[in-house]
């Protein structure tokens, strides 16, 4: 007679607030995607003509993936909105059938049946006139890529150096400067290297190898494959097979940059060079030597060492760099100067005074300007 009196759905004035009761957490709005089922005192919701989110036990998924992690995937998604996919479908649009999506996402992944679709390939212009190519997932792979990313990034983050700045919380452009000016105080020599074409050389099977030193779960690695395996369709209509880097654009991809980096050099230079300070910001780094001979010979160990990892250092934007510091007395007492001079100009250098500038003031030279103008960009 009792379930005859209730119809099972939640009334306006009833809370959907669990905290008092000793339950999970979670908003009204989560509570409303998520079809929560609530038994005894609370009231269990239900959404007439909508599938729940409520799988019978025997079709019980192989992977455990839990519905609050989808949600708040997609909450991070929205967050950041950004364009659309191949299939031109905006936020706005996948938010009108939110439960509907996030639901047939869950059970796909849950299932190992989902498979990325194909990233919608994006030209955009650099600073030097050429062009940078972009990979935009739909906005159903972003949240599903924001799943996986969310769980593996605590994995990994632990095991990142302290000297790696890019895509990591709590951490910026910024940071990278402030300790290279300070470094620049203590060491002479300067080495500044960028990679040529960094995202789009990650070699596949030193990925997954990498990947799996730092996890066994299965659908992890299932999806983190299938992402960086899944096709590029570009403008013109014509669908690109990928096998080889990991898209600039995607989700997961700067994690996945900064692990492949971390065994490339961060973690191999604390092995071979570990009293050799540097920063890194992405594919940009910068590492300080006390002497002209040391930065020669690292140059050419670390251009080695990215050639087994299938990278190669950028011509014309790795440089050396010599340091003059010295010291001017003003009317506010001495003012300390540092100046850096490309390699190539060091034997020409004449003083500032003497009408000459081949120098850069620390922080203004290409490094910085790199570091800096990425900063506001994130």
């Amino acid at each position: 007679m009792l379930r005859e009196k209730l119809n099972w759905t939640t009334q306006k004035s009833e809370s959907t607030d669990a905290g008092h009761r000793g339950g999970t957490l979670c908003s009204s709005d989560e509570a409303a995607v998520m079809a929560v089922e609530r038994r005894k005192r609370v009231v269990q919701r239900k959404h007439v003509g909508q599938p729940q989110w409520e799988e019978p036990m025997s079709q019980a998924k192989p992977f455990e993936i839990n519905k609050h992690d989808v949600f708040n995937a997609w909450r991070q998604v929205k967050a950041n909105r950004g364009a659309h996919g191949i299939d031109e479908q905006t936020i706005t649009e996948y938010e009108g059938s939110l439960k509907d999506n996030l639901y047939k996402l869950w059970n796909r992944m849950s299932s190992g049946s989902y498979v990325p679709p194909a990233i919608r390939g994006v030209e955009i212009p650099k600073r030097d006139g050429k062009m940078r190519l972009l990979g935009i997932p739909t906005v159903s792979d972003r949240i599903a890529q924001t799943v996986v990313r969310n769980l593996f990034e605590k994995q990994v983050e632990p095991d990142f150096h302290p000297d790696s700045y890019a895509y990591r919380r709590g951490k910026s452009a910024l940071d990278a400067v402030r300790v290279t000016r300070r470094r620049c105080w203590q060491y002479n020599w300067v080495l500044e290297f960028d990679i040529k074409g960094a995202f789009d050389n990650i070699d596949h099977e030193l990925m997954l190898k990498a990947v799996r030193h730092h996890t066994n779960c299965p659908w992890t690695l299932l999806y983190i494959e299938r992402w960086l395996k899944a096709p590029m369709l570009m403008t013109n209509g014509q669908t690109v097979a990928r096998d080889k880097g990991t898209p600039q654009g995607g989700v997961i991809s700067p994690l996945l940059f900064n692990l492949y980096m971390h065994y490339t050099f961060d973690h191999w230079m604390k092995s071979y060079y570990p009293d050799v300070p540097f920063v890194r910001y992405a594919d940009d780094g910068l590492l300080h030597c006390r002497s002209e001979r040391e930065v020669i010979v690292l140059q050419l160990a670390i251009g080695e060492r990215f050639l087994n990892c299938h990278l190669e250092l950028h011509p014309t934007k790795t440089n050396i760099v010599y340091l003059i510091h010295y010291s001017l007395d003003g009317l506010s007492g001495n003012i300390s100067v540092s100046k850096a001079v490309p390699q190539k100009q060091r034997n020409g250098y004449e003083d500032s005074q003497n009408g000459s500038q081949t120098g850069y003031f620390i922080g203004s030279w290409d490094y910085c300007q790199r570091l800096n103008s990425r900063s506001r960009m994130t």
